[in-house]
């Protein structure tokens, strides 16, 4: 028994990592749908051929329209940003982006 629990664990956690590493390479260009300004970050959301994607990078300037690239970064799932009082179901923490 213990060691289907185990076969169990490691594969929920192959998945996961799977799950991760699929959205950290997702296609992470596209055009601005939504921005904001808060806690040092600048939070952009765009529409990539993937379909939308949240993004948290260090404050920048970005206006709803503009064509960037998200350098890839970090994924977090269900991330609340206290500053802005939401929760995000998915968001990518990135060192910038590629404008």
């Amino acid at each position: 028994m213990k060691r289907i629990s185990t076969v169990i664990v490691i594969t929920a956690v192959a998945l996961l990592l799977g799950a991760t590493f699929a959205l950290a390479s997702a296609d992470m260009s596209g055009k601005v749908i939504e921005t904001m300004d808060s806690g040092g970050y600048t939070y952009v959301q765009i529409e990539s051929r993937s379909g939308k994607i949240w993004a948290a990078v260090p404050q920048t300037s970005v206006k709803v329209g503009q064509n960037v690239t998200i350098k890839p970064g970090a994924p977090m799932a269900n991330f609340t940003s206290k500053t802005l009082g939401r929760t995000f179901k998915t968001i990518i923490f990135s060192p910038g982006l590629d404008k």
